[in-house]
């Protein structure tokens, strides 16, 4: 049976199974003031929940109070993964950022203290209603997964940071606050998802549920002195750090955000009001009117003299001393009748036995991946740091083998301890599937990430594929702790470094590129490269790309042979329109044929080995904040065919943060520079050879040298170039400082989340519509998550538009698209989602976008 999200310790022998998967390898030692604070929490019995949508939207001050100052156990619900926004660090979207904001928020919390959840619900991108947000995720499913959290987490008091009331702000914002408000009933009927009541969880009513009004969302000037008000900015001496240096160091995690943020070390005045209040509860501000001790359970007042002398003797100089306190704790925590607290204390207690002895244990393997059913040599280590009579008596390997050791590890007095090694070579079962985020193992939902397992529904991420188990004894107590299995190595510069162990298939299959297109002007076939890797010495096999009708491959299928575990072989494919059903010679059609192209489709590569057939690769996912993220993706490529003319090929390209427009282009072929700070300097007669430039997504946001470079991009437009500006933010987090276009413009935050939104065309003339492609209403068929985002809402007439949009029920946005001519040349701000449209190769994206770049001229013969 898979353990519930809570982990129980058993009668008798305390189990502590803390997730160590959150940060690779085994987890710090707690200092002699961070242990006083886990003694000091031992006697706080009470949890708060705090619901909001997004990775980002936790109010990490207030967290870092509620878990460390007010010693409350303390958990954030993140209803999405953040997968829908954009990526400052790196080109990964979709799943794969939503992975990254994964990490980001549980290294926020090992900052903080407080625990993270999620539900299935995916970040579908900005929604402007609630009711659209709740239909896109399938509301009762997602409820569900709150009510889950709810009933196994037991939250006193539930937080939203939204208001369940309609406002100018996020749908998913709005949809969090309503799914707090209506779970925070629904948790408490037993007849709501009866099937959630086992393995010990029960209904449960939290006694409040408040809204913590943010004063970021504040107006000028408005009156907050009705809002119940709590001071989060104390100063905690255990830590040596105000809650809002930690809210800082928390929150600045985010860094696929660019949230980094200044520490605070004053006053931090939050403000709440009650939403709702349990049946026959008094009305209490905040925390108030809620017993938060042991006297809220019967029978503890032995529990409470047994806390209070272990906190009262514990020495800084020895913790090692309260070592017979806290077993006595333990044995206490045996009679209290509630086994969700005597759990939950009980795992505390002996993550605090853990560190007064000092024990260091860890699992690692000699390499951080392996093939299910292979031979892995796992090394266990326990080192006793304290002269505390500490015994091994057994180690439980990740195979299930018990070794029998009974070893004392206490040095000598006056000695330092020798660690104790096992190293064993064990047999990964065959059926253990390959490592992926356990919410991407499956095809996804419109609005909903599957979750086959409903024990999985909450947890950050998967559970580790590999762990062992050490039993210590203390004087006949028992204390056993769990590590995952992780692979360890030493970096010139990082110096010592960790990484999830993986199960890793037989054969990764990864194609080059996952769209391919065809413009009708190239005759001669695409190439697509697959790379191979293998996960296992002496792979062999047979690659074949399944294709779709309309298409053909050459070759059929390829061999392939690679000697050596994690070697990596490359095969290249020539893809091409297959002849039309019915023509004859030279691709003419034979009488009563059909000559009509292909439309899009998808062709698979699949790798053949014996009767095995892999059509996934591994994709990792590196940033030093975070540690190495893997995840399979389909080896799935899709082709586009489409008619597209260029008026220029050779492109100047200007890189923003998470942009992939370049390598898009390219594929259709543009022949594309990248333009670095120095390209810039060098004035405009170095950029004078390009047909036209592009600046990406957010540059002139991050690109300090960019917003420098305003006169040289411009004295290249007057000269007879073309500019196109990608959308950029212009915020309070964000400040645009520098122009961006030869004349003044605004940008807002006015947007399109509908993508399939209609599109009016006001210039039916205008070049950026006709030349050198025709431009209409099917050009804007089949866009992904959004029509464009960061508009702009006022303009100089200079400026030229061509077309509105809107979503439903709201007013027509012009700002778009603005076209002006200066000099001889062409510049365009374009708040359109290219960066979405074009990686996912949407044929219409790349023609307009064509026009942009031709900034007027007539289409060129390729």
């Amino acid at each position: 049976m898979r353990q519930p999200l809570l982990v129980a310790a058993s009668l008798g022998t305390l189990s502590l199974v803390t997730a160590i998967a959150s940060a690779a390898g085994p987890p710090p030692q707690p200092n002699a003031a961070q242990l006083r604070l886990g003694l000091a929490k031992l006697g706080v019995v009470g949890s708060v929940l705090y619901v909001a949508a997004h990775p980002d939207d936790e109010n990490t001050a207030l967290l870092a109070y509620l878990a460390n100052g007010a010693l409350l156990r303390t958990g954030y619900l993140s209803i999405t993964r953040g997968d829908g926004g954009q990526n400052l660090i790196g080109s990964e979207q979709g799943p794969q950022l939503g992975l990254i904001r994964t990490q980001e928020l549980l290294a926020a919390r090992r900052i903080d203290g407080a625990q993270q959840f999620f539900t299935r619900a995916r970040d579908f991108g900005f929604s402007k209603s609630p009711e659209e947000t709740l239909k896109l995720w399938d509301k009762e499913a997602v409820l569900a997964d709150v009510v889950a959290v709810i009933r196994r987490f037991r939250p006193d008091v539930i937080i939203t940071r939204f208001s369940p009331e309609p406002a100018d702000t996020h749908g998913h914002h709005t949809a969090s606050a309503r799914l707090a408000l209506e779970a925070f009933r629904a948790a408490a009927d037993p007849a709501f998802h009866p099937e959630q009541l086992a393995n010990g969880v029960t209904a449960w009513q939290a006694r409040r549920i408040l809204w913590n009004r943010s004063t970021f969302l504040a107006k000028p000037g408005e009156d907050l002195s009705h809002y119940d008000k709590l001071d989060a900015g104390g100063y905690n001496p255990f830590l040596g750090a105000s809650y809002g240096e930690i809210a800082a160091d928390s929150r600045s995690m985010h860094k696929s955000q660019g949230f980094g943020v200044a520490r605070g070390r004053g006053p931090i005045v939050e403000y709440f009001s009650t939403l709702a209040e349990a049946p026959g509860g008094a009305a209490a501000p905040v925390l108030n009117g809620i017993d938060f001790t042991w006297n809220r359970l019967p029978g503890t007042a032995a529990l409470r003299a047994a806390i209070e002398a272990v906190s009262r003797d514990f020495s800084d100089a020895a913790p090692y001393r309260s070592l017979p306190a806290l077993f006595a704790v333990d044995a206490a925590l045996d009679g209290v009748g509630d086994a969700h607290w005597r759990a939950v204390k009980k795992a505390e207690v002996a993550d605090l036995i853990a560190g007064c002895a000092g024990l260091f244990v860890d699992a690692t393997a000699p390499d951080y991946r392996a093939v299910a059913g292979s031979d892995l040599e796992v090394t266990v280590t326990a080192v006793d740091r304290s002269p505390a009579a500490v015994t091994l008596e057994t180690v439980r390997l990740p195979d299930g083998a018990s070794v029998k050791v009974n070893r004392p590890l206490a040095a000598p007095a006056g000695a330092v301890a020798a660690p104790f090694e096992l190293t064993r070579k064990v047999v990964l079962p065959a059926n253990l599937p390959p490592t992926t985020p356990y919410w991407l193992a499956a095809p996804p939902e419109p609005g909903l990430y599957a979750v086959p397992d409903p024990q999985d529904i909450g947890l950050p991420e998967e559970r580790p594929p590999l762990q062992a188990a050490l039993t210590f004894s203390f004087g006949g107590r028992r204390l056993t702790l769990s590590r995952a299995v992780s692979f360890k190595w030493t970096d010139p510069v990082a110096g010592e470094r960790y990484r999830p162990f993986e199960v890793t298939p037989l054969v990764s299959v990864t194609p080059e590129s996952k769209v391919l297109m065809f413009p009708e002007r190239r005759k001669q076939p695409t190439a697509l490269a697959v790379r191979l890797v293998a996960g296992a010495a002496n792979v062999k096999g047979v690659v074949r790309p399944e294709v779709p009708d309309g298409w053909a491959v050459d070759p059929a299928s390829a061999p392939f042979e690679i000697a050596a575990k994690g070697g990596e072989a490359e095969l290249t494919f020539e893809v091409r329109r297959a002849p039309a059903r019915g023509t004859g010679k030279g691709g003419k059609a034979a009488e009563g044929g059909a000559s009509s192209p292909p439309g899009p489709a998808t062709l698979r590569v699949v790798a053949q080995v014996g009767e095995a057939r892999f059509s996934r690769g591994v994709v990792h996912i590196e940033h030093a904040h975070i540690p190495v993220q893997t995840l399979l993706v389909d080896s799935d490529v899709r082709l586009v065919p489409l008619a597209l003319a260029t008026g220029g090929t050779k492109l100047g390209y200007i890189p923003g943060p998470g942009d992939d427009v370049a390598a898009s282009l390219r594929r259709v072929g543009y022949d594309v520079t990248m333009l670095d700070d120095g390209a810039l300097r060098g004035g405009p007669a170095a950029l004078a050879r390009f047909d036209a430039i592009v600046i990406g997504v957010r540059a002139f946001n991050t690109n300090e040298r960019l917003r420098g470079a305003h006169d040289t991009l411009m004295k290249y437009v007057e000269g007879g170039g073309t500019l196109v500006a990608q959308y950029n933010t212009n915020s309070r987090l964000g400040p645009l400082t520098a122009p961006i276009g030869p004349y003044p413009f605004e940008i807002s935050h006015d947007r399109v989340t509908d993508e399939a939104a209609p599109v009016a065309f006001t210039a039916l003339a205008h070049p950026a519509l006709n030349a050198p492609n025709k431009i209409t209403g099917l050009d804007f068929d089949g866009w992904i998550q959004e029509r464009g985002l960061y508009f702009a809402n006022k303009w100089d007439p200079k400026y030229q538009t061509v077309f509105t949009m809107h979503d439903f029920g709201e007013k027509p946005l012009a700002g778009g698209l603005l076209w002006a001519r200066y000099g001889k040349g062409t510049f365009v701000y374009t708040g359109l989602a290219f960066f979405r449209e074009l990686p996912a190769g949407v044929p219409g994206a790349y023609r307009l976008f064509a026009n942009l770049l031709a900034g007027g001229r007539a289409a060129r013969g390729r």
